[in-house]
């Protein structure tokens, strides 16, 4: 197996990694946000906090790995396009962590001994406060940055054939999805988890395990080497 292909089948398990814990971390954080004074209690639920902070980090950090992983591959195609792919997963990165910072800052004030003394306004404008910058790193990482990051992705695997463009132009349209779900939260629409709106996300969602799955079966090889039989050569034997 060559490191290409061996390049491909790792960046498939991170694909498939960051999804998961993505979502792991928001069926394990649950509702526990939901509430107006939810920062009273909670110190509660200070594991279930940590946890899905703990698995956003994951799912950050395997979602910039694929791109530093994919580079010197996609470079050969599109360097400068193949740059921007990084530059859009970074930023992405970047906000993810922050959503993941402002959740474990929540818990840290919710501990504090002075809060409770706090009346019901200022603990419910602290906790909106604190909400807010979540809210906004999810829009701005998780949907728009994820989302042109998406666009740059298949717009090379497109043009490249890296893979057949069945699987990328699915991509691209997915990517307008999520785009589009992003645009939504910058305009003030709900993006929470349970929204209608998240249905834009699917399309992307659904692709990117696909493409995952083709990464570890078949990896990246342009069309013609795809069509190309690897049959041996044939030698004639003599009677």
């Amino acid at each position: 197996m060559d490191s290409e292909r061996r390049t491909a089948q790792v960046v498939g398990i991170l694909f498939i990694v960051a999804t998961v814990a993505s979502i792991a971390g928001s069926v394990v954080l649950g509702s526990v946000l939901e509430q107006d004074d939810f920062l009273l209690g909670l110190d509660a639920h200070a594991a279930q906090v940590t946890l899905a902070a703990g698995l956003f980090l994951i799912a950050a950090t395997s979602a910039v790995a694929t791109a530093f992983l994919l580079f010197p591959i996609l470079r050969r195609h599109a360097e400068g396009l193949a740059a921007g792919y990084i530059a859009l997963r970074t930023f992405e990165n970047v906000f993810y962590v922050a959503g993941s910072v402002s959740l474990l800052a929540m818990l840290t004030v919710s501990q504090n001994g002075s809060l409770g003394s706090a009346g019901p306004p200022d603990v419910a404008l602290l906790g909106a406060a604190l909400q807010a910058v979540r809210s906004w790193a999810v829009v701005l990482g998780t949907l728009i940055f994820f989302g042109l990051g998406c666009v740059v992705l298949n717009t090379i695997l497109f043009q490249s054939r890296l893979v057949p463009r069945w699987l990328s132009g699915w991509g691209l349209l997915g990517a307008a999805g999520v785009s589009t779900y992003g645009v939504a939260g910058l305009l003030g629409y709900g993006t929470e988890l349970g929204s209608p709106l998240m249905l834009l996300a699917m399309p992307i969602a659904l692709q990117e395990m696909v493409f995952a799955g083709w990464l570890l079966v078949k990896g990246l090889e342009p069309r013609e080497r795809r069509l190309t039989p690897s049959a041996t050569p044939h030698v004639p034997v003599a009677a």
